[in-house]
């Protein structure tokens, strides 16, 4: 395992060959603004979802009349990434594992780029492989929030209607719960996590802030490539997570069929697909 650091006078991210995870993000005071990764709450800080963010229907998808088995948040997040470049303020990484459940040759590559106080995160996958396959992707950073989540409230770009899709185990259900209504910040309470996360699969809104009551810092995540967005913590944890996705979690009547499940990505032969967000430490 390597660590990267990558440092512009403003902002200095380390990000790790495991799992191309990003570690920490200091600010130009040095306060930390990741989460440490305490496994008395949660052992991880930013794990990368691939081919698939969160759960499918029968742990797994059939594609081309063959079904391949996929754990929730896909297989990557623990694997050993190739450090394949590097340069004072971007670091590249690729992977090219593959399973029984994505027996496909793919690169794909994780590109992290600072400049002044924003932290670029470009996933970019190309296939190699004969055969046309599918993918989703998706981001799982957790922030900190020193003494708890409930003195921090999330502010959207736009107005929003903040329909929660509630969950049943890893799966969304066609209910709904409307969280705040004719709104652009949500305060942020643990309450809403009791369950698991809060998914958004229709905002207006592509980027959030999140941002403290006591303090002026901030964090900003925008995401022009994601459809969906899911805050997540665990009951008292110092931690929020701000989740952009390419594809919300399967509904529990979702067909098996992965090129029918929104969000997934169909890839040829040669073809790169890119997906971005980019975070901002103010």
């Amino acid at each position: 395992m390597q660590l990267i650091t990558l440092q512009s006078e403003q902002i200095k991210v380390t990000i790790s060959s495991k799992g191309a995870e990003i570690q920490s993000i200091r600010d130009a005071n040095g306060i930390e603004r990741m989460y440490n990764g305490d496994p008395k709450f949660w052992a991880s800080r930013a794990p990368i979802l691939f081919p698939v963010a969160g759960g499918m229907k029968d742990d797994g998808y059939e594609w081309q009349g063959q079904w391949y088995p996929m754990p929730k948040h896909g297989f990557i997040r623990f694997l050993e990434w190739q450090v394949e470049d590097i340069k004072k303020n971007q670091v590249t990484f690729l992977l090219q594992e593959k399973n029984e459940g994505f027996p496909f040759e793919y690169d794909l590559r994780a590109v992290f780029t600072v400049e002044g106080n924003k932290l670029d995160v470009n996933y970019a996958v190309t296939s190699r492989d004969e055969r046309p396959f599918c993918f989703s992707i998706g981001s799982h950073e957790a922030y900190a929030t020193p003494g708890g989540i409930e003195t921090y409230e999330v502010v959207f770009d736009e107005e929003e209607t903040l329909a929660h899709s509630l969950l049943e185990g890893a799966l969304n259900t066609h209910d709904t719960v409307i969280v705040k209504d004719h709104a652009k910040v949500l305060p942020l309470k643990y309450e809403y996590f009791a369950v698991d996360a809060l998914v958004f699969r229709s905002l207006k809104s592509r980027g959030v802030t999140l941002r403290s009551t006591e303090h002026n810092r901030t964090i900003r995540v925008d995401y022009p490539d994601c459809p969906f967005l899911l805050l997540w913590t665990k009951p008292s944890a110092p931690y929020i997570c701000i989740e952009p996705w390419c594809n919300g979690p399967d509904f529990v009547d979702a067909p098996k069929e992965i090129d029918r499940k929104p969000g997934f990505t169909r890839v040829e032969k040669g073809q790169t697909v890119s997906k971005r967000h980019v975070i901002t430490i103010a």
